[in-house]
């Protein structure tokens, strides 16, 4: 049964992963339980909690959020204000929501469609949100660049989440090895919540 007013569902061959390192980057204290493909994923006490049967998912004192991308953006409003995303009132903001959805948007599209072998036909990319996989890796590549992180001093959210989907493109040959983008995601991994995160998540994918 779960202890801590924070509870984490999960699956370490998931989406989860990246929720895992926000939980480790805000430092609060989380539950964790594990669902199986097919089986609790789809279980009718989980899909009461995310009707699409999927992970991951949170609970805070029964406000339930699914999609990383917006558990990342209330993660890092519950913790300390101003730590893990600007201030409401700080400029930075829109630069800060700007990126983490284009992690959730375009970079998300764009590396599926790489990883499915889908290429949109030049005429219409206007269609499609992303446009082509080449100019969302360029324009990506220009917002990392002028780091270290994507806000510029300030690590946040967003280099939690658009820099998994980096990551995960830069291991999977989804996204070019370019040396900007090699940077970042050594930046990215050297982080000691994103070690923490890493072990975790490896343990128990180990000890099935």
């Amino acid at each position: 049964m779960p202890v801590a007013e924070l509870h984490f569902y999960t699956n370490p061959q998931s989406r989860g992963r990246i929720v895992r390192w926000m939980l480790e980057e805000t430092g609060l204290d989380y539950d964790t339980t594990v669902l199986e493909y097919g089986t609790s994923m789809k279980s009718a006490a989980y899909l009461a909690i995310n009707p699409m049967g999927k992970v991951p998912a949170i609970v805070d004192k029964g406000t339930v959020v699914t999609e990383a991308a917006a558990i990342c953006a209330y993660l890092a409003d519950l913790c300390a204000p101003g730590v893990l995303a600007p201030a409401v009132a700080d400029p930075a903001r829109g630069t800060y929501y700007r990126w983490l959805f284009y992690g959730a948007g375009p970079l998300e599209m764009a590396v599926t469609a790489r990883a499915l072998g889908w290429e949109v036909p030049p005429e219409r990319q206007g269609m499609v949100g992303f446009g082509s996989h080449g100019t969302v890796l360029d324009v990506l590549e220009r917002a990392v660049s002028g780091g270290p992180w994507l806000c510029g001093e300030q690590f946040t959210a967003a280099d939690v989440y658009t820099g998994s989907g980096l990551v995960w493109g830069l291991q999977f040959g989804t996204v070019e090895q370019r040396p900007a983008f090699v940077d970042y995601a050594a930046r990215l991994v050297a982080r000691p919540a994103a070690k923490r995160a890493q072990a975790l998540d490896d343990a128990l994918l180990n000890g099935r």
